[in-house]
């Protein structure tokens, strides 16, 4: 535990950052949610060897452990996929596919699809598969509401024509599709929900009094842009975003963590 009023000399984070979380930390109802790859993980060419870095899963470990406070991971990734990966008690909150799927406080996953969606879906699988069958290095994750086209060990030629074509034929066989761009990705759905959206759900799921929000991808700038002046969001890595804060990657996402963690020990039971 560390005294609330001063920083320990290891943390290595902007003052302002952490005089934010100082404040933070003595909210009585604090909801804490966070992406996973680019934020508890370092980004790897392989999403299913994707593993948080060992400071990040203690700090979050703790959070979850501590009254009044609840953790959630707000993710792309399907939410098998989540629930792989991250390895957290059933006690986290999960989101998968930027909000399609929910998973709270029981093992039942909220998603339906209609008959339609599923239709579209297989009208997806055939077009994407062609595109990701056709350009080297590019390789189709199929989602529970549809596909992410995964162009990371690609060429930036080969990149850009997959996404092209890619984006041409699905927009043309599938009305009303949900497109979002991502760091060497680019996802289709035949449901448009956003991180931001998933966000409010769990604010009002948790009754929570204040948020902490870390992301580091374009799809995270719908939870920042759903942050309220009470909330902190943190930026992880480079990159246009709304969040007030910024690190430069994963290594100071634990860091902001653990200090956190640390603050509330020392104020949440005293509430």
């Amino acid at each position: 535990m560390v005294d609330v009023d001063t920083a320990p000399p290891f943390s290595k984070l902007p003052e302002p950052l952490v005089g934010a979380l100082r404040e933070l930390a003595r909210t009585k109802r604090l909801l804490v949610a966070l992406d996973f790859d680019g934020t508890l993980a370092p980004e790897v060419d392989d999403p299913e060897k994707a593993r948080a870095l060992p400071e990040s899963r203690a700090a979050v470990l703790r959070l979850l452990a501590m009254p009044n406070t609840r953790v959630a991971l707000v993710s792309g990734r399907a939410l098998r996929s989540l629930e792989q990966v991250a390895d957290l008690p059933d006690t986290t909150l999960l989101v998968g596919s930027h909000g399609i799927e929910i998973r709270l406080d029981s093992p039942d996953v909220q998603l339906t699809l209609d008959t339609a969606e599923i239709r579209q879906i297989g009208v997806l699988n055939e077009v994407l598969g062609e595109v990701a069958d056709s350009v080297d290095q590019v390789w189709l994750e199929p989602k529970p509401a549809g596909f992410a086209l995964h162009t990371r060990l690609a060429t930036e030629h080969n990149s850009r024509v997959a996404h092209l074509v890619a984006r041409s034929e699905a927009n043309a066989e599938v009305a009303d599709l949900t497109i979002r761009h991502g760091k060497h990705v680019l996802e289709f759905s035949v449901r448009s929900t956003t991180k931001g959206e998933a966000l409010e759900h769990l604010r009002q799921y948790t009754s929570a009094d204040a948020v902490f929000y870390a992301g580091d991808d374009v799809t995270d700038e719908d939870a920042f842009a759903a942050l309220t002046p009470d909330d902190v969001g943190l930026k992880s890595g480079d990159g246009a975003t709304l969040a007030n804060f910024r690190v430069p990657g994963p290594t100071q996402v634990a860091r902001t963590l653990a200090l956190l963690a640390d603050l509330r020990e020392g104020d949440v039971h005293e509430q």
